[in-house]
């Protein structure tokens, strides 16, 4: 059966509402009373900074979306930033790797750009997501090897994250040159079950898939300007999004660096993107945490405090992002 885009954003509203039911009675009123009133006025910026982080994410994905030759493209920031709050709070709720949000922005962009165009830029959006995201790790390693002193066995996981994240940086690079959507459907059809269904999708949308693959050779070889742009403001969001955990650190009293943060912020994220499939990735966050708080000298209890804040802030977003769903000016232009 296919899914319009009403009935997509009404089944992801009714399953926001829930889970944001769900969280809000999981993690009790009072406990989430007794933590904003712990962290204090911190917790202002602890909210704020993820504004910060969504306006850098939506001017990213602003520059890919936007062609000097596509008048129709010039979408208004604040429809892209709205596009781009919601659906990482369809993200934030979906079990599935976390990519629900993409066909809700893909069927939103869809009556202004058409289906190739709506569809190309929200793949290269998560594409250069998912780059800084490397960027950001293997920067961070660095920092480890800087100012962490390492046993062992963590030099050794270090080592093999800094080569898994080489690796991954240079498949990055690969499929921007060449485009990977023609490649991976082939790939696809090898697969026992599946793959008759693969290939007959291949052979329908043989064109749309070519097409999305020359838009992404075009963003790297011919808009290589926009290309860096949407690169750094998602690497800059990454390293924004490190105050969040600096910010709670201070209001309990951590003596906690910006450095510090770095490194735990880089070294949670890793670990709750390898349990990647379960959803508003529950009890990976506090572990991450606690091993990277331990990994800088730092009480491991800590790390529930900061996962609370955490999910607190994004019961916060979620209702928010919620918001916007329902109050959505029909015209994204």
């Amino acid at each position: 059966m296919k899914i319009n885009a009403v009935t997509y954003k009404i089944l992801f509203m009714a399953i926001g509402i829930g889970t944001l039911v769900y969280m809000v009675h999981g993690l009790g009123i009072e406990v989430i009373w007794e933590n904003i009133q712990k962290t204090g006025w911190w917790f202002v910026p602890v909210i704020g900074s993820w504004l910060v982080i969504y306006i850098l994410n939506a001017l990213a994905f602003k520059a890919i979306i936007q062609e000097p030759n596509l008048p129709q493209s010039n979408l208004s920031f604040g429809s892209v930033l709205r596009l781009t709050i919601t659906g990482y709070v369809i993200n934030y709720i979906t079990p599935f790797v976390a990519l629900g949000g993409e066909p809700y922005r893909i069927m939103e962009l869809k009556p202004t750009l058409g289906l190739q165009k709506a569809s190309s830029s929200v793949l290269l959006y998560s594409l250069m997501h998912m780059f800084s995201h490397v960027i950001f790790w293997l920067a961070s390693i660095l920092l480890i090897f800087a100012f962490v002193p390492l046993a062992p066995l963590m030099l050794t996981g270090c080592l093999i994250m800094l080569v898994v994240g080489l690796v991954l940086g240079f498949w990055f690079m690969r499929a921007y040159k060449r485009g990977f959507t023609v490649s991976t459907f082939r790939l696809l059809t090898r697969l026992p079950w599946v793959g008759n269904k693969v290939q007959a999708m291949l052979a329908n949308k043989a064109d749309t898939l070519h097409e999305i693959d020359d838009q992404i050779r075009i963003l790297y070889a011919e808009r290589r300007p926009r290309f860096h742009a949407s690169l750094w403001l998602e690497f800059a969001a990454r390293v924004v999004g490190c105050a969040e955990i600096y910010f709670t650190g201070q209001a309990i009293g951590l003596n906690m660096s910006i450095v510090d943060s770095l490194i735990i912020s880089s070294g949670s994220s890793l670990f709750a993107n390898l349990i990647f499939f379960l959803p508003m990735q529950l009890g990976t966050r506090e572990g991450g945490l606690a091993l990277a708080l331990t990994a800088v000298g730092m009480p491991a209890t800590a790390g529930v405090f900061i996962g609370l804040v955490t999910r607190i802030r994004e019961v916060v977003w979620i209702g928010i992002g919620l918001l916007m769903m329902r109050t959505k000016k029909h015209n994204l232009l």
